[in-house]
């Protein structure tokens, strides 16, 4: 596969998650998106309206991540941190799932966790992916992960947040677009950092790329 600049930014959430970013980095960030016209910016919930107004003369989406990087805080965080960023302009929520009930086998909370924050997010007609963290999984638990995303009515499911120990793997993607099938969204996230890795997680079964090394990739 083979993709034109423009063709690769349309997969790309141009990301900035960095505890230290300053609002001159993340001004930064928004004027590369618009440079590139990438997919969406992802950002931490309190830049929500600031990148919407930074963003609002283009097509780019504003992504906020939810419940971020642990994922092992109350449901009721999550749905509050999600309705927060969206009345400030988010239109797509990353969530991040309780990891350790998955790992326990605790599948009603995991679902019913994924299932409230959806409730909200999709109320306001947003956007819903779900991040399953897949360097702490196995392959079933990476299905299982998938199948509860899937039936909590999450528009995506993503790799990573890019804060554990691993990033995105191509084989976990492949796994991840063979049980979704056509139904959900893709997003591999963490370590993609060249042309060739970028292809090569589309090829594998990517609908979406969350990436801060936007201008290396495209460059």
């Amino acid at each position: 596969m083979t993709l034109k600049k423009e063709e690769l930014a349309a997969y790309l959430d141009h990301t900035n998650l960095q505890a230290n970013a300053t609002k001159e980095q993340i001004q930064q960030t928004c004027e590369e998106a618009k440079e590139f016209n990438t997919a969406a910016v992802c950002v931490n919930s309190y830049w929500a309206s600031f990148v919407k107004e930074r963003l609002a003369d283009t097509n780019i989406e504003t992504c906020v991540v939810v419940g971020f990087p642990l994922g092992a805080m109350t449901t009721e965080a999550k749905v509050a941190e999600a309705a927060s960023a969206i009345k400030k302009g988010a239109d797509e929520i990353d969530m991040v799932i309780n990891i350790g009930q998955l790992l326990s086998e605790n599948d009603e909370a995991v679902e019913g966790d994924i299932v409230a924050v959806a409730n909200i997010v999709h109320e306001y007609g947003k956007i819903l992916k779900v991040i399953i963290e897949t360097s702490f999984l196995d392959t079933d638990h990476i299905v299982k992960a998938c199948q509860l995303a899937e039936s909590a009515k999450a528009d995506f499911v993503k790799t990573s947040t890019g804060f554990s120990s691993a990033g995105a793997k191509t084989e976990d993607v492949r796994l991840m677009r063979e049980t979704v099938g056509d139904r959900l969204g893709v997003k591999a996230s963490g370590g993609i950092h060249s042309y060739d890795e970028a292809v090569a997680m589309i090829e594998a079964g990517a609908s979406r790329l969350g990436v801060s090394a936007t201008k290396k990739i495209l460059a």
